[in-house]
């Protein structure tokens, strides 16, 4: 508790007698003891202290009044006067002074030195200080035991944490990361720079992470130390994140690729948190490369709570259960959270199947829907090109390099572009004239590549039987 003039003029030990009869300072805070015997002393004085003096160099009616107005104005909480030295008493027009600006006087007998009022003093400011510290401490502790409590699970440690914070500040809190909110101590609360105030949480992550207090708030040191052990949590959630999403990708592609035994796939699916024999469709994202490893392990938006996040092959899958699901309304909703958080990203939704063959449809569905580079692609229900990639039993692989190598090959060593032709020709419906305009070609120029393709695939573009082997092979070769 901090000492006041009152708690001095109540220590018998001292003996000191108020003379003044200003009161309002008597119990405020003194921040020190200062000794002087200055005719002015204000330069010297930073505010709340207590003024001892002898009045050694206040010989005069006039140094007297100065000196008590200097005090005054230092903002000092009053004047402790020795007598028996200079002075026999306290002089009359210091006295009269102080009355007349509110300054309280205490009169210090000789037998009572400078030294014990200041070591009483100082050892009350150290008892203070070290019971604001052991307070501090204690509030650290429970920050921590909240964090680390049993309730850790699935972000409770950390609302548990800022649920702490909120008493301890006695305001509410809300913690935002990538532009979405995820804790508040009192839902539907929008915090704004006017009645709110945001302390950046640094997460090493370019995600905009905010802890946002409610004005006015108590903040004994508390904030600083829950924002470090913010910043610990979200570092160690996205760890988290991350390993889990690894892990469940390393099973569908598992999956994907049909690298399991038929007996293990259900098993190994159940393992992560996927129900094979419900309806489940995937949700697949593509990004930049530079932003893959933020998209790998930030926050989903609660919608996604009942989805399974996963990375396959640096992209982002989310395996959700189709029952009553509105897949492109909750595809919409990821788009704009990414792109909110600064990942121009595009979103391909896949259908709704059970079993693994289901997911193989669905995640080939998303894949080539996600290709057409919209923010949100739906998919083209059962495509051809999907449905043959889903089955393990069908090379489509080795059929699309078998069938596009010696365009490839040919394209390299001679800088032609018969590939590019075919792709044109193939998306332009085969129409001669439409392939020229779009590549600046005459039309005989066109004519004579397709002959080369033709020649060197063994597949004419303009039959329409080879036309689907090298639209499917086009196709497997960008989706694989």
């Amino acid at each position: 508790m901090s000492i006041t003039l009152r708690t001095l003029l109540d220590d018998p030990s001292l003996a000191l007698k108020n003379l003044g009869s200003a009161a309002k300072t008597l119990d405020s805070a003194i921040a020190w003891v200062a000794v002087t015997e200055l005719e002015n002393p204000q330069p010297f004085l930073s505010g709340a202290e207590l003024v001892l003096t002898t009045g050694a160099r206040l010989n005069t009616a006039a140094a007297q009044r100065v000196f008590v107005r200097q005090v005054q104005r230092s903002g000092a909480v009053g004047i402790g006067f020795g007598t028996g030295l200079g002075h026999d008493s306290v002089p009359q027009a210091l006295l009269a002074e102080a009355n007349r600006w509110a300054v309280p006087v205490l009169e210090i007998p000789y037998q009572t030195p400078f030294l014990a009022i200041g070591k009483l003093v100082a050892d009350a400011l150290s008892t203070e200080h070290y019971a604001k510290l052991e307070g501090l401490l204690a509030a650290h502790q429970l920050l921590v035991q909240s964090l680390l409590s049993s309730s850790a699970g699935n972000g409770g440690g950390l609302a548990s944490l800022l649920g702490t914070l909120r008493t301890m500040v006695g305001a509410d809190v809300v913690l935002e990361q990538f532009h979405a909110q995820i804790f508040s101590s009192t839902p539907g609360s929008v915090p704004d720079d006017d009645h709110w105030l945001p302390v950046p949480v640094p997460t090493g992550k370019r995600d905009a992470c905010t802890l946002w207090l409610r004005k006015p708030f108590r903040d004994n040191g508390v904030v600083d130390y829950a924002k470090s052990l913010v910043s610990v949590e979200l570092a160690n959630q996205v760890q988290r994140r991350q390993d889990s999403r690894q892990l469940a990708g390393q099973v569908l592609q598992d999956v994907l690729r049909g690298a399991l035994p038929e007996a293990d796939i259900a098993a190994r699916l159940r393992g992560v948190q996927i129900d094979p024999s419900a309806k489940n469709l995937i949700l697949l994202v593509t990004a930049p490369e530079r932003k893959r490893s933020v998209l790998a392990g930030m926050v989903l938006p609660p919608a996604f709570d009942a989805g399974i996040a996963a990375v396959v092959e640096d992209e982002l899958l989310v395996v959700l259960p189709a029952s009553g699901l509105n897949a492109v309304s909750l595809a919409g909703k990821l788009s704009r959270y990414l792109h909110g958080a600064g990942i121009p990203a595009s979103v391909g939704i896949g259908g709704a199947y059970a079993q693994a063959n289901g997911l193989r449809w669905s995640y080939f569905e998303a894949r080539e829907a996600a290709g057409r580079g919209l923010e949100v692609n739906e998919p083209e229900r059962l495509s051809l090109t999907s449905l043959l990639l889903a089955s393990e039993d069908v090379p489509m692989a080795d059929m699309a390099t078998e069938t596009l190598g010696p365009l490839v090959q040919f394209d390299a060593e001679h800088g032609s572009e018969l590939m590019l032709t075919l792709e044109s020709y193939l998306q332009l419906n085969g129409s001669l004239a439409a392939v020229a305009d779009s590549l600046s070609l005459h039309r005989n120029t066109v004519r004579y590549r397709l002959t080369q393709i033709a020649e060197l695939t063994g597949f004419d573009p303009a039959t329409t039987a080879d036309r689907v082997q090298l639209w499917l092979a086009l196709s497997v070769r960008r989706l694989s």
